[in-house]
């Protein structure tokens, strides 16, 4: 199973929302998960991880949830291959057993054209990143992904479910 998550964050509260699908391509879900996390840490620039982890962690242990694979909202290495973004992070804290690929919707400035992925007619690229798999691979899956826009189907829920507008 793969699982795609995403976090909404409010003013004290943030939500986290999980999309969970068992083929690249498969344009329905198979579980839809969604936790909350009092009290987020706030952001700092530049460690935008210790804000993020430990929601996406609370949602994996409280709905003991075991995926193959992880895609997230951002990126794994902000220049693509050294520099640890929250995909880094997470696939540390999770004893570097499962992938992680990060798609991010906007460049991050150190972040190599070579991570550009273009999707349907979309002339706005998406920045792919992985950890636990190679970097080819996750371009190739992100690529694949259901949907006829920039944004892939099962993501796209997944920013739903967080934001509590899709059920």
């Amino acid at each position: 199973m793969k699982l795609a998550v995403d976090v909404h964050y409010g003013r004290i509260i943030a939500a986290t929302g999980g999309i969970a699908f068992s083929d690249w391509s498969d344009n329905q879900e198979t579980a839809v998960y969604r936790s909350l996390c009092r009290e987020p840490a706030a952001y700092v620039s530049g460690q935008f991880f210790r804000r993020e982890m430990p929601c996406i962690l609370h949602l994996l242990d409280e709905h003991a949830i075991t995926p193959d694979t992880i895609v997230i909202d951002g990126f794994v290495y902000l220049d693509g291959e050294r520099v640890p973004g929250l995909g880094k992070h997470l696939f540390d804290a999770l004893g570097q057993r499962i992938p992680v690929v990060g798609v991010a919707k906007g460049r991050y400035v150190k972040a190599p054209d070579s991570l550009r992925v273009y999707r349907g007619k979309s002339h706005r690229p998406l920045y792919v990143t992985s950890v636990g798999m190679p970097v080819s691979t996750a371009r190739h899956c992100i690529q694949v992904m259901h949907g006829a826009f920039r944004i892939p189907t099962l993501l796209k829920r997944a920013d739903q479910v967080s934001r509590g507008t899709f059920s």
